[in-house]
Order: C-alpha cells, then sequence, then structure tokens
C-alpha cells in the first residue's frame, strides 16, 4: 500500500471516531479546518495535499485540544495497526 494511501485510512478512521464521540458537525469542521486536507460528508478522506504526515499531525493536535485523553486513547488503538506511522502526543 503506498504511503499516502495508509495515511488516508488512518485520518480517515480517526475522523470516523471523532465523529461518534463528538458528533458530526464539530469532527468534520475541524477536519475541514486543516490545510491540505479533503474530506466527505462522511469522514473519508478524499484527498491530501502536502506532507500527509503533518497534516495527520496537526489533525491530532485539534483533537487532542478539544477531547483530550478520549482522543489520545482512539488515536493509540488506531495506530496500534499501523505501526510505522508516528503521532506526537504531548498536549
Amino acid at each position: 500500500m503506498e504511503n499516502q494511501d495508509i495515511y488516508k485510512k488512518v485520518i480517515t478512521e480517526l475522523i470516523q471516531k471523532q465523529i461518534i464521540v463528538l458528533g458530526s458537525d464539530i469532527a468534520l469542521l475541524k477536519a475541514k479546518s486543516i490545510k491540505g486536507l479533503a474530506v466527505n460528508e462522511r469522514g473519508e478522506v478524499t484527498d491530501l495535499k502536502g506532507n500527509s504526515k503533518e497534516i495527520l499531525q496537526r489533525l491530532a493536535d485539534e483533537y487532542m485540544a478539544l477531547s483530550g485523553q478520549v482522543f489520545k486513547s482512539i488515536l493509540m488503538l488506531v495506530l496500534q495497526k499501523y505501526p510505522d506511522i508516528i503521532v506526537n502526543m504531548i498536549q
């Protein structure tokens, strides 16, 4: 699987889990505010422009600011499936 495809899967999964936690309005608003990230109304990533790792980190920072430990727990569960993907969780 191509590197960008992996990031699309990770980011899509995180957004969809945040839709459950935060509701679709807030979760999608935050995701759509990330430069280089395009998502549809189901929370699926439709495009990544730029550095995929930086986009994931910016999204993680936004969600951590909103739901802190809850998001960190979700992030850790998702990243267990993708051991090559690293996100800084200091906040």
